[in-house]
């Protein structure tokens, strides 16, 4: 497959992805403004500095009010992380490839970035939750008829691989939100409001359901653990970075532990740590130390992949 068709299918699907998680993001925080007291703070300041935006924000607006964050991370063209920058670059790279993925693809995709494109326009969301659950559902449309219109052949792999990449990083900035950040006061620890919280974390990433059929009660540690180490959870951590490796070997014909070059061998280590690791060992680390080491190891794995197979003279 040639590179710029392999790099343009790749970045397809991490700007889905991306896009989808933005959403989550927001929605989740959304929701939280509306469940937690007034006194507990501003909520919107923490979640630019999640997505890494926090400078390109302060010189757009003097204040990280719910309509200014929002707009910034929905609709901001001069924000390359929005959900609608996002969409359409996403659009970009399909357009681009045309001949290589399926009419159905197409046209899932241009109708998402339609009603990004509409949308933005009028920038006045009256029930922001049912916008951003339409983004979520426009995202995993795109990903079902991907899957059941497109060879699972080399190019569907790196679909694949960006896509999952793309939501380990994002399930650990999701978890990194909530332990450090969005907890507005060591007060609410074990109160009402913490269960609140937990309760909105879990169906940021929908994984409400499926965690309270295998836990019951809403238990932080065990939350952490099904977020970051369950092998079945498609939103785990381990899960996806299990499954991008995967998709790597299948790209590559390497067999599961040999490695063919340094994308495999850090993402093969990566998968290891999460395989045999326990949540006593994260826990001793430290949680936030340990998913902001996850997401410099997973920016490097990107880097790595581009060098390989995006850019071969640098490999």
């Amino acid at each position: 497959m040639l590179s710029r068709v392999a790099n343009s299918i790749y970045w397809l699907n991490r700007y889905i992805e991306r896009a989808e998680d933005v959403a989550r993001f927001i929605d989740v925080n959304y929701q939280l403004t509306l469940d937690i007291p007034e006194t507990s703070g501003n909520q919107w300041q923490p979640l630019i500095n999640t997505t890494g935006d926090h400078e390109l924000f302060a010189d757009m607006f003097d204040e990280a009010s719910q309509e200014n964050a929002i707009d910034f991370l929905t609709f901001e063209t001069r924000n390359y992380n929005s959900i609608f920058s996002c969409v359409k670059a996403a659009r970009e790279n399909a357009r681009s490839i045309r001949e290589y993925i399926s009419s159905e693809m197409w046209e899932q995709l241009n109708a998402f970035y339609l009603f990004m494109n509409s949308a933005s326009k009028q920038k006045s969301l009256d029930l922001p939750h049912e916008f951003f659950v339409k983004i979520m559902n426009a995202s995993q449309t795109f990903y079902g008829i991907t899957d059941a219109t497109m060879n699972h052949g080399e190019g569907w792999h790196f679909g694949r691989l960006g896509r999952l990449l793309e939501r380990a990083d994002k399930t650990s900035r999701i978890l990194d939100v909530k332990y450090y950040i969005l907890l507005p006061s060591v007060d609410y620890v074990g109160s009402p409001y913490d269960d609140i919280l937990w309760g909105a974390l879990l169906r940021s990433a929908s994984a409400f359901e499926m965690y309270r059929k295998r836990h019951g009660r809403i238990d932080p540690n065990q939350i952490v653990n099904f977020l970051l180490l369950d092998h079945h959870f498609p939103r785990a951590v381990r899960y996806c970075l299990a499954t991008a490796l995967y998709s790597l070997n299948q790209i590559t014909g390497s067999n599961r532990g040999t490695f063919a070059n340094k994308a495999e061998q850090k993402l093969g280590r990566l998968v290891a740590e999460f395989e045999y690791g326990s949540l006593e060992d994260i826990l001793d680390f430290g949680l936030h130390e340990y998913l902001d080491r996850t997401q410099s190891r997973i920016n490097d794995v990107g880097a790595e992949i581009h060098k390989a197979f995006f850019s071969p003279k640098e490999a």
